[in-house]
């Protein structure tokens, strides 16, 4: 028995079949990211381990799918505790090819979505491959379907169209203003007639929410008081509040809502890495008397909705009204290094990892 890497990357074992008295390939070695232990505060290297797992030949109804773009997302952090046990393959979406197939509705070839996680072979039956929209321009890159024309995305669309309700005129506040979410949150709002006020981590993303058409941003981090910054930029408060990070941010900015405004929860990352839950002060006043509408939601809970969102998506990207900006790491044996540059807001736009 040997191993060898084809021309492709892929990495087989191969066999000696005894009937035909020959070498053979057999099987493919996925490499794989696995959660060693659950994290405990912030992530670190202890956390991750390499593996190699072994594929056995696609049977009929399967695929063999190869990643070529994974991503790294805030919600793996909480969701990894309640989704996944110690020694599982680390949770993710990748864009992935498949490189062969014994299922018609994915020929050989074609390019699909997936949330395989971190590996870089996988072998499929088909469920929960979604294969990227016919319609998804040349120029354009797959890895995208990560981030704007994702799930990111698609969050953000959701977030201001099912959830707020956004309307024309209007004035939003979005934190982490220029992450994956954040950046398209803001633009869409723009495109739909809105004041927006982005808030984010450092100047060059201040530099880069200019750059997208925001009407105000500043860094949060630089701000003698974080209260009289939202109250600048919006003296006369805010209709909706895309909501990404939680904790004091939200207690500051929530009592500067307008009557009868409308808070979308998306995410809380400022607490995702506590090693105890913070604690008030609580909004329930401020709800109470302004009249608040607070509303965590899933991206999911409109996946039916998909396909019409993402051609909408697809549409304002080649139409020059969306940009999307990535930030790329190389290299498979990086992942860890990247999600944890996320957490920490080393990125602008979408991070992703690039076989």
């Amino acid at each position: 028995m040997s191993f060898q890497l084809t021309s492709d990357g892929t990495t087989w074992r191969t066999v000696f079949n005894k009937k035909k008295n020959k070498y053979s390939r057999a099987m493919v070695q996925a490499k794989t990211w696995v959660l060693t232990h659950h994290f405990e505060g912030f992530p670190n290297d202890n956390n991750f381990e390499l593996r190699l797992e072994t594929l056995s030949e696609p049977k009929n109804g399967e695929v063999l799918l190869e990643a070529l773009y994974l991503s790294v997302d805030p919600y793996m952090r909480p969701f990894s505790r309640v989704r996944m046990n110690e020694g599982e393959v680390m949770i993710g979406s990748q864009v992935a090819k498949v490189i062969k197939s014994n299922n018609p509705a994915f020929p050989l070839g074609c390019h699909v979505v997936n949330k395989c996680g971190w590996r870089t072979h996988t072998v499929s039956d088909g469920t929960g491959l979604t294969r990227l929209p016919s319609d998804w321009p040349q120029d354009v890159s797959m890895s995208l379907a990560l981030g704007a024309i994702g799930m990111p995305g698609l969050t953000a669309l959701y977030g201001l169209e099912e959830v707020l309700e956004l309307q024309p005129g209007e004035t939003l506040l979005v934190n982490a203003a220029a992450g994956a979410v954040g950046s398209i949150v803001g633009q869409i709002a723009k495109i739909k007639g809105c004041r927006v006020v982005g808030s984010t981590g450092s100047d060059a993303k201040v530099a880069f929410l200019k750059e997208l058409g925001f009407d105000e941003a500043f860094n949060y981090k630089t701000v003698g008081s974080l209260e009289e910054a939202l109250r600048s930029a919006s003296p006369d408060g805010y209709d909706c509040f895309f909501e990404n990070v939680g904790g004091p941010f939200s207690s500051v900015a929530i009592p500067q809502m307008k009557t009868l405004g409308r808070i979308a929860v998306c995410g809380s990352i400022s607490t995702y890495n506590d090693f105890t839950p913070q604690t008030g002060p609580y909004p329930h006043l401020t709800l109470i008397m302004k009249q608040l509408k607070m509303e965590g939601f899933l991206v999911s809970r409109w996946e039916q909705k998909n396909p019409e969102a993402l051609s909408r998506l697809i549409t304002w990207k080649t139409e020059g009204k969306l940009q999307c900006r990535e930030h790329v790491t190389e290299g498979f044996e990086n992942m860890p290094a990247a999600f944890m540059g996320m957490l920490q807001g080393e990125n602008i736009g979408k991070a992703i990892v690039k076989i």
